[in-house]
C-alpha cells in the first residue's frame, strides 16, 4: 500500500511538471546571460540609435571613425550653424565608462540632467531614455573595458 502511495506522489509530482531531481538554475548564469542582453542592447542603442561615435571618437583623415579610439573622446566634429557660446568643442571619452557615476550617468540620459545639475552643452541631446534603456547603455560602454 505505501509503495502504491509513493508511486501516485511521484507520479502527482512528474505530471505537475516538478522533477525533485531538478536543480534551479544558478544564479550567476542567469546574470551573466543578463549582462550579456543588457551589453548588446546597450549596444544596439549607442551605435544603432543615438549614434554617439559621431561626437565621442575621433575621425581618420578621411572622416570615417577612428575604429581603434572607439568612443574614446576628442574633438566634436559637429559646428552649429548660429552663434552658440556653450558648444562643446570636444567630447569625454566614453568608452570603459563615461565620466562621473553610474548614477550620473543614469541621471544623464533618463534625464537630460549632467552631473552639474545642468543640461549639457549642445551638440550633446538631452536623452530621455528609460532607465532599463539607460542601464544597458552603461553597461555597454564598461564592457568596452579601456
Amino acid at each position: 500500500m505505501l509503495q502504491k502511495l509513493a508511486g501516485f506522489a511521484l507520479i502527482s509530482i512528474l505530471a505537475a511538471g516538478v522533477c525533485p531531481c531538478q536543480t534551479k538554475p544558478e544564479t550567476e548564469t542567469h546574470t551573466a546571460m543578463g549582462r550579456q542582453n543588457a551589453v548588446a542592447r546597450g549596444k544596439y542603442i549607442v551605435e544603432g540609435v543615438a549614434m554617439c561615435e559621431l561626437c565621442h571618437t575621433r575621425r581618420d583623415e578621411n572622416g570615417a571613425p577612428d575604429q581603434g579610439n572607439w568612443l574614446m573622446g576628442g574633438p566634436v566634429q559637429l559646428r552649429p550653424t548660429y552663434p552658440a557660446p556653450q558648444w562643446a568643442t570636444s567630447a569625454p571619452r566614453i568608452a570603459g565608462g563615461p565620466p562621473g557615476t553610474e548614477a550620473d550617468f543614469i541621471r544623464l540620459v533618463t534625464t537630460g540632467i549632467a552631473r552639474t545639475g545642468q543640461p549639457p552643452n549642445p551638440p550633446m541631446p538631452q536623452f530621455r531614455m528609460s532607465r532599463q534603456d539607460a542601464e544597458a547603455v552603461f553597461a555597454y560602454l564598461n564592457s568596452l573595458g579601456r
